[in-house]
């Protein structure tokens, strides 16, 4: 590390589903530990704490960043907390309304049930115009009237949004306090604090999964920390939220929603970070854990954010986010033969409970990972995460033939082989949408595979989509952890301003702007950690008049001495940039409106020097070496090299078919390929003779 980090060792904690994943790092004498302990689905605090007493007496550890997925499966699982909404009149069927998109393109089919129900959702009388004007001011007795019926309903959180509050906030804070002086909890979400920004489906949408998960992700934080302190930890607590920064559990507690794919945010941060300092900046991420595939691109070092998600159908939320696809394809994904005779991997997982048949903890379907370990692809008798000591091949063996084997007349192995062919194109598939159907040419990008199974199918996947090769990160089981520890604090604030750029106002423009940094500033400043600097980053969405759409236009100002100078002409001239970019014309002869202000704060923590995780100098191939297995590839049995893959010496080739076993994951070198260790302990693999 380049600056020392002040309280000793900071520690990553990714929370998944089958395993919780911890990265430890100690600044004072730049040596880590990693650890990997199954986790507890429905108290999650059990595997946290287990994985941080592999470090010893957790009271005196430094700090700890959490990468958790309570929120996400809160939302997909419909687990959240009883909310209700108040709103204004005639606009309480806007969760339902959504944008009139439908669940199936193609037939009047399928439904979609809000997270908040209709007789949760109160009407109360209130206007605020488009330009700001309250033409009719808001009623506290009536806004607590319904936050009381609410209350008397059994609601655990409410969230308050009224039509055009980004434009004039005042009906929605006489709300505010109309709710706060009778609700029993600080369970209260109000959009103007939320999401000031015009759209109102995607405001009102924004704010109710806010209300809809602050009692679910509150309560899970509370116990976290109750277990920290009873562990005497007197060290800051951080969560890392969707758009890959890091927040304060105070922050968490306010806008869970920015909570959702927190687990897998952190790990593209540390993807991208790896692979960037390797000398490769365009790659294409995937985390294969124990119930999904988790796919993103990294160009040019940058990770891609998206303003907008969908996490589920019409579960939409707008605020800066990692972009990732997600399928359900992981290692406990379970293997069926459906109604119309085909074989299908997913989505249903076995979770961390009862787990794979192999684990021997009641299932009888076979997963992914049975097939693995059938095909010798896993070594049964070193099985990763340390919580069971052997893999029962034979039950696997009978759970393959019995549910897929039998019914489409394969044998034990075909079936096994099979099983991974179509969780391989599955997630194959997943990569063509986010490189070849956005216009990317994957031969440009390198494939990141992590989380405890990416490194067994990266082979696989480097053929099927035709990748320039893969790096497999030094310990891949345990990336999104190491995420957590070297992602930098964030901050994201979005405003609608509405204004025309002809005359622009520059002198109004410039005061806003200098007001969102000052509160994007002070929101990392009060974070906890330590940081080298804090930068402020300034884009507006814009586009010409008549147009629905907004392009997301940087504008390269930065606050001196109370002011950015922003101007018409260089906000003008940014536009036409990014304009161009977007849709190779313009559109002389228009209006141009600017739409909205966004503004983001990082706080740029301490520099991780990543050859602290390189290879030691007395690593060498006879001290890796493992001897040798059958491993089948392709229809038959190979002899397959077997090597330790982290006493692997920088530089060492190691030629397909090859098994690099360690303890959080296991990397399958297919016939044809070549792994080289490069520098920082990776392993780069590509097609022989191309290295």
């Amino acid at each position: 590390m380049s600056v020392r980090a002040s309280g000793g060792s900071i520690v990553g904690v990714d929370v998944g589903g089958t395993f919780t994943d911890l990265f430890c790092f100690d600044a004072a004498s730049a040596t880590f530990r990693t650890a990997k302990v199954p986790s507890n689905r429905g108290d999650e605090a059990v595997g946290f704490l287990a994985g941080l007493e592999c470090f010893g007496a957790v009271g005196e550890l430094g700090s700890i960043v959490h990468g958790t997925t309570v929120g996400t499966n809160a939302l997909l699982e419909r687990k959240g907390a009883r909310a209700g909404l108040i709103t204004t009149a005639g606009f309480r069927d806007v969760l339902e309304m959504r944008r009139r998109d439908r669940r199936h393109t193609w037939g009047l089919w399928g439904d979609f049930v809000p997270v908040i129900d209709r007789d949760l959702r109160f009407e109360v009388k209130e206007r605020t115009l488009a330009d700001g004007t309250v033409r009719v001011p808001v009623d506290p007795d009536a806004v607590r009237a319904a936050a009381q019926a609410l209350i008397a309903r059994g609601a655990e959180a409410v969230a308050i949004v009224f039509i055009n509050a980004y434009a004039n906030d005042a009906n929605e804070r006489a709300a505010l306090e109309a709710v706060r002086s009778v609700w029993p909890n600080d369970h209260v979400a109000c959009s103007s604090q939320i999401l000031p920004e015009i759209r109102e489906f995607e405001r009102t949408s924004t704010t109710a999964l806010n209300a809809y998960l602050q009692p679910v992700v509150g309560s899970y934080l509370a116990k976290l920390e109750r277990a920290l302190v009873s562990s005497r930890f007197g060290g800051p607590f951080h969560i890392v939220q969707s758009n890959g920064g890091v927040m304060s559990t105070a922050t968490a507690r306010r806008l869970p929603v920015r909570t959702a794919l927190s687990g897998p945010a952190a790990g593209v941060i540390a993807a991208a970070a790896i692979a960037t300092a390797a000398g490769y900046p365009d790659v294409i991420t995937g985390d294969l854990g124990g119930t999904s595939f988790d796919v993103s691109l990294v160009t040019g070092g940058a990770t891609a954010l998206a303003a907008q998600t969908t996490i589920d159908f019409g579960l939409v939320v707008r605020t800066p986010m990692i972009e990732i696809t997600t399928i359900g394809a992981g290692g406990g994904s379970i293997a069926h033969v459906d109604k119309g005779g085909l074989l299908q991997v997913g989505p249903e997982s076995a979770g961390s409970r009862p787990g794979p048949v192999c684990y021997g903890h009641g299932n009888d379907r076979p997963t992914l990972t049975d097939a693995n370990v059938v095909l010798g692809r896993i070594n049964a008798e070193r099985p990763i995460g340390g919580a069971l000591t052997r893999l029962d091949v034979e039950a696997a063996r009978e759970a393959i033939r019995r549910h897929v084997g039998e019914p489409l007349g394969l044998d034990p192995m075909a079936a096994a082989e099979a099983i991974v062919r179509i969780a391989d194109a599955r997630m194959a598939g997943a990569i063509r949408l986010v490189s070849i159907e956005r216009g990317h040419d994957p031969g440009r990008y390198v494939a990141v595979p992590f989380g405890g199974g990416g490194a067994l199918h990266v082979c696989a996947l480097i053929d099927d989509v035709g990748l320039k090769g893969a790096l497999v990160p030094r310990f891949p089981g345990v990336t999104s952890a190491l995420g957590c520890v070297i992602a930098d604090i964030r901050h994201d604030q979005v405003r609608t301003l509405n204004l025309t750029l002809d005359g622009l106002d520059a002198a109004a423009l410039d005061a806003r702007m200098v007001a969102e940094a000052t509160e994007v500033r002070d929101v990392v400043a009060g974070a906890g950690l330590p940081v080298e600097r804090i930068d402020i980053v300034f884009a507006l969405d814009m586009h010409y008049v008549g147009q629905t759409h907004t392009v997301e236009v940087p504008v390269a100002v930065t606050v001196r001495d109370g002011a950015t100078g922003v101007t018409e002409a260089l906000v003008r001239e940014a536009f036409e940039r990014a304009y161009l970019t977007a849709f190779s014309r313009l559109l002389p002869g228009l209006g141009i409106r600017i739409v909205s202000l966004r503004t983001t704060a990082t706080g740029r923590r301490p520099h991780f020097d990543l050859t602290a995780l390189a290879p030691p100098a007395d690593a060498s191939l006879d001290a890796a070496r493992r001897g040798a297995r059958p491993v089948w590839f392709a229809g038959r049995w190979h002899d397959t090299a077997v090597w330790s893959r982290l006493d692997l010496p920088v530089g060492a080739e190691i030629a397909g078919p090859a098994v690099l076993e360690q303890p959080d994951a296991t990397t399958v070198v297919d016939p044809g390929l070549v792994a080289r260790v490069d520098r920082f302990g990776n392993l780069i693999i590509a097609r022989a003779g191309s290295h």
